[in-house]
């Protein structure tokens, strides 16, 4: 980050909560402080902004965040798709344990009993709520309903619907062909303010929600969930947010004609390249993207002024996600469902008033599936045994910390076989360790990739199968196998 106000490697010395025992690992006969937690999820967005060292993209709120908690700069998720990827930041468990690897599947399928990370607070005593996107839900087909919703998670919900949603016959699509609204390259400049909005409607009641809880419920705690359904496409914002992007200020990521040359083709997802845009039409579109992160970093910010105004900042966990990264024209890819660095990091802060390393950001390498156990326990609630995240504790107390773990990374692929009408589907892994990136497609049937951050951090180099690498590979491989489910 570049924000003035945030020392990196310096630690700030906050004072002491005033509750019984410290926040996070307490022994058994102290009690830890009931925080309130406020989950705020934003939809398809990328590290590619200002609080994560991207100055073209401003995020002033995301900065006043990171200010007072840790920003993740190399946060993995588990599968780049919404769906895959919700179910296992909610349960804690892996794609290959809630077994949902599209937009169709429930975790509660083959995990009935499983605990949602906002239940497990709720059968805590928590009051809980939702607000928006939080498990799946199409975008923008279910804005205003439940989508793929877990009902017994919360005590309340709630489903917005804006102007983005009523008026979207009225976006540009560049890529028409792609039959799904939510799938295409479309965006529109709004003549409309950011309460009319469907994420304005989201903050707007999450702050309401949060001032009935200070009034209606002081002696419960809650923990409420604001899902935002942007910058996924369709890309809509308020104009205003459009203009701080001029067009011939947008710069598009470096491709090279041989970057394809020695990749496997099961790592495409956009095919043809870019979906056949012109450099112009990818522009638009990046400059839309760009548009719709800042006027969602707006509302993030109309939640921070509630947890201020009513006086909730010492008593109050704040997280941001988002589901995945997204590739806005790397590698000639858009959107997600790869295994490139643009896609498995993902933005992810923790504040939680008291930590250590609170106004630093970290570059180790965590998993999304850390999130549910390293809430959960600061606030003294024990992380059902299923869990197969870690507590990042760790970390929040001590940012410079050697974290000497892997990350983990899935997708699924659905090959024709020839010219038949026969497919096959097989999986894509990944593992990040380091400044290394191991990749398999089909357990390598399909093809490997092997990348050196620190040598080529644009991924246009495959090192699989050098001999430079020998050893790397051999190793990364062996670690990779061992997280298979078979």
């Amino acid at each position: 980050m570049k924000t003035n106000n945030i020392k990196k490697n310096t630690i700030l010395a906050l004072s002491a909560l005033a509750c019984t025992g410290s926040a996070m690992g307490q022994s058994g006969t102290e009690q830890a402080k009931k925080y309130n937690v406020i989950f705020i999820a934003s939809d398809d967005l990328a590290n590619t902004m200002h609080t994560f060292n991207n100055e073209m993209v401003s995020t002033p709120n995301l900065d006043r965040l990171a200010e007072r908690g840790v920003v993740f700069n190399y946060a993995h998720n588990q599968f780049p798709l919404s769906g895959p990827s919700r179910a296992s930041i909610l349960t804690g468990m892996r794609p290959d344990q809630t077994n949902v690897f599209n937009l169709t599947a429930s975790f509660r399928d083959d995990n009935p009993d499983a605990q949602t990370l906002p239940e497990l607070f709720k059968n805590n005593g928590y009051y809980t709520a939702r607000v928006g996107k939080i498990f799946h839900a199409g975008v923008p087909g279910d804005i205003g309903r439940d989508g793929h919703d877990d009902p017994q998670s919360w005590m309340q919900k709630y489903n917005p619907i804006g102007r983005d949603k009523t008026e979207e016959h009225l976006v540009t699509n560049h890529t028409p062909e792609r039959k799904v609204l939510g799938s295409t390259l479309s965006f529109m400049a709004m003549d409309a303010t950011d309460a009319e909005l469907t994420d304005g409607m989201v903050a707007n009641v999450t702050v309401k929600l949060m001032r009935d809880a200070v009034k209606s419920r002081k002696n419960q705690p809650f923990f409420i969930a604001a899902g935002f359904y942007r910058p996924h496409c369709p890309y809509i914002a308020p104009q205003k947010y459009f203009d701080m992007y001029p067009l011939d200020k947008i710069q598009l990521p470096e491709q090279r004609d041989d970057d394809w040359d020695n990749k496997p083709e099961a790592a495409k997802f956009t095919n043809p390249l870019n979906w056949g845009l012109t450099e112009q039409q990818q522009k638009e579109v990046l400059q839309s993207y760009y548009a719709s992160i800042t006027f969602m970093d707006a509302q993030v910010g109309t939640i921070l002024d509630g947890v201020k105004e009513l006086g909730l900042e010492d008593n109050t966990i704040i997280v941001f996600w988002s589901d995945h990264g997204y590739n806005t024209g790397h590698h000639g890819q858009w959107m997600k469902q790869s295994l490139f660095d643009q896609v498995t990091r993902t933005p992810l802060l923790i504040a939680i008033p008291g930590m250590k390393a609170n106004g630093q950001e970290t570059d180790n390498h965590v998993e999304f599936v850390d999130i549910y156990p390293t809430i959960a326990e600061a606030c003294g609630i024990q992380t059902p045994a299923n869990v197969q995240g870690v507590n990042l504790k760790p970390i929040l107390e001590d940012a410079a910390i050697h974290w000497d773990r892997p990350a983990f990374t899935q997708v699924q692929r659905v090959k024709k076989i020839n010219d038949s009408d026969h497919k096959k589907t097989f999986f894509g892994r990944t593992v990040r360790y380091g400044n290394l990136r191991y990749t398999e497609w089909d357990e390598g049937r399909e093809g490997i990739e092997l990348y050196d951050y620190a040598a080529d951090p644009n991924e246009f180099t495959n090192f699989a199968n050098n001999k430079k690498y020998k050893k790397d590979q051999e190793k990364l491989q062996k670690m990779l196998r061992a997280s298979y489910t078979k």
